[in-house]
């Protein structure tokens, strides 16, 4: 399987995943930190792949959704955005309605 598959098979079989830099416990980055905490508050569960331990995907995952930057979250197999996307969602109250609505979706 090719990067490009493996990355489309991850978003299509998790319904919230999120591409970042280290992981939620660990992150390495304050972007990525940042956008785990929004993920976190919103009580859901999510997937997540650290970049930094698959170079493929690192170097592939830019141009799978033409997005240049890290994190990248996405929801039912789509891209929501980039750390400031998903802080903004979050503030609104929106993200939380978008990640619970996936995992239950995915749930029935």
């Amino acid at each position: 399987m090719d990067v490009l598959e493996r990355i489309r098979s991850q978003v299509t079989e998790n319904p919230v995943i999120v591409y970042m830099k280290g992981t939620p416990e660990l992150p390495q980055c304050g972007f990525s930190a940042r956008t785990v905490a929004a993920l976190n508050a919103c009580g859901v569960e999510y997937a997540y792949i650290n970049i930094y331990e698959d170079e493929e995907i690192y170097r592939a995952l830019p141009k799978f959704a033409n997005w240049p930057t890290f994190p990248q979250l996405y929801v039912k197999g789509e891209l929501v955005g980039g750390c400031d996307i998903t802080l903004d969602l979050h503030k609104s109250g929106e993200l939380q309605k978008m990640l619970q609505e996936a995992v239950a979706q995915k749930a029935a």
